[in-house]
Formats: structure tokens, C-alpha cells, sequence
């Protein structure tokens, strides 16, 4: 099983340095999994896109909608934030002190090892440094 945090997985919806190889990616290892926040970290992230001047506000729709798309097509399951992954994320934060991991990263390593994923793909540097600490084989983007 694949976990996909939100910045390797907008490169499926926008393009950018990696977009053709996740592509690729996306269409031979599918279906990946997710937590819901990456909803909210993507709807975030394309906005700001669009507030910098990166994307237009039809880009922005349609990127969004075709991350729904993926969703009720099944190539990308959601899983739910609970409270045991905040306090799981919490461990994985003490066990990497040298990393600076952000709180929602943290987040998403939590999910992901609380549903059995083996693997982790990101394009987050530190987030990748984290997830191969706490055990996960790491495709980076």
C-alpha cells in the first residue's frame, strides 16, 4: 500500500518539475491512499497558486475536481484524521528531532502507518527524511 502526501499528489492536477514522472507513477501504482486533510492541504495550496499569479481560477477548479475525480474513481482512497493520529503524530515528531517536520507532514506519516502503508511518496524533503526513519520505503518527487 502507497500513502501520497498532497505535494507529490498535485503534480497529477498542475504542472510542475516532476509532474511526467508521478504521472507515471500514478498510472502503474494506483490505487494510493490519503488522509483527508490532503483535501484541505490541496485546496489550500492551489489557491495560493492562483493568489501568486501561478494559476488561473479555471486551473484551480479543475485541478480540484479532477482530485474528486480520482477519489470516486477509486484510484485514490481517503482516509479519516483521527484522534489517535494526532497523538501517534506526536510520537513520530519525537522520534525524528533532527527532521523539521511541520504538523501537517507529521500528520500524514501517522496516517499512513496507522493504516499498514509500506510506502510513502512525497516531494517534501524533510518529510521524506522522516518517513524513511520511522520505517518506510520512500518514492520522492
Amino acid at each position: 500500500m502507497i500513502y501520497l502526501d498532497t505535494s507529490a499528489l498535485l503534480k497529477r492536477y498542475i504542472m510542475e518539475p516532476g509532474s511526467a514522472d508521478f504521472e507515471d507513477f500514478f498510472a502503474t501504482h494506483a490505487p494510493f491512499h490519503s488522509g483527508r486533510l490532503t483535501l484541505v492541504e490541496a485546496r489550500s495550496a492551489l489557491a495560493r497558486r492562483r493568489r501568486a499569479g501561478q494559476i488561473t481560477r479555471k486551473l484551480e477548479s479543475a485541478a480540484f475536481d479532477e482530485l474528486r475525480t480520482d477519489i470516486q474513481d477509486g484510484a485514490l482512497v481517503i482516509h479519516a484524521l483521527d484522534d489517535s493520529h494526532v497523538t501517534h503524530a506526536l510520537h513520530i515528531l519525537a522520534k525524528a528531532p533532527k527532521v523539521s517536520l511541520r504538523t501537517l507532514d507529521a500528520l500524514h506519516l501517522s496516517i499512513a502507518q496507522e493504516i499498514g502503508a509500506e510506502k510513502f511518496a512525497t516531494s517534501d524533503r524533510n518529510q521524506g527524511e522522516a518517513a524513511r526513519l520511522i520505517g518506510f520505503d520512500l518514492f520522492f518527487f
